[in-house]
């Protein structure tokens, strides 16, 4: 994560105003804060509650993909390329699901969290079909214990209120942008 940081910092031209030491320093201390905080965590988390669910969905052949890009059309797009490869493995899906990078900013808020889950099925215009995917999506969801608040329509995305995204992350942890194990998940 340092690295990245420090990468975007001399990327956008800010290594004058900001300090690698200065960067390291509040990384640390950020740090330090969410190792004591996620000694207070009920377990599972609502971020591993999520995961579970994904993985379900991928079982039940939708695609359902973690911080798929920056907005919708990133997501859209990361989705087409999980879907070219199950073609080329013979599969179909029966749709997707996924939130992109917009969408864990509100996750992570102290105020207010929750977060958007986008759904759809590729090179679909039905809204019935849409809307029986977004079903799918709200049915695995609320089966991990989620609340939701979606008004079935096809053109608004489902909204898990009070979602706080809590996870440690480390070398040993899964890489939930791996789109590669959800394409093994759905091809087996």
């Amino acid at each position: 994560i340092k690295d990245n940081i420090i990468e975007e910092i001399e990327d956008n031209g800010f290594e004058d105003e900001i300090s690698e030491d200065w960067a390291n320093e509040q990384i640390d201390n950020e740090w330090e804060n969410l190792i004591s905080e996620s000694k207070n965590w009920n377990s599972p988390t609502d971020t591993e509650r999520l995961t579970e669910a994904f993985d379900e969905l991928c079982d039940k052949n939708i695609i359902a993909l973690h911080n798929a890009g920056f907005e919708t059309s990133d997501g859209e797009y990361e989705v087409v390329e999980v879907e070219r490869a199950l073609r080329e493995n013979g599969k179909m899906s029966d749709g997707y699901c996924f939130y992109h990078e917009q969408d864990l900013a509100r996750a992570i808020s102290k105020d207010n969290p929750s977060l958007y889950i986008a759904f759809q099925k590729i090179n679909n215009e039905d809204d019935k079909v849409s809307i029986e995917v977004g079903k799918k999506v709200v049915d695995v969801l609320k089966h991990h214990g989620f609340a939701v608040d979606w008004n079935e329509s096809a053109n608004t995305k489902i909204l898990i209120p009070n979602f706080k995204w809590q996870r440690i992350y480390d070398e040993n942890n899964r890489d939930l942008q791996d789109y590669n194990d959800v394409i093994e998940r759905m091809s087996n």
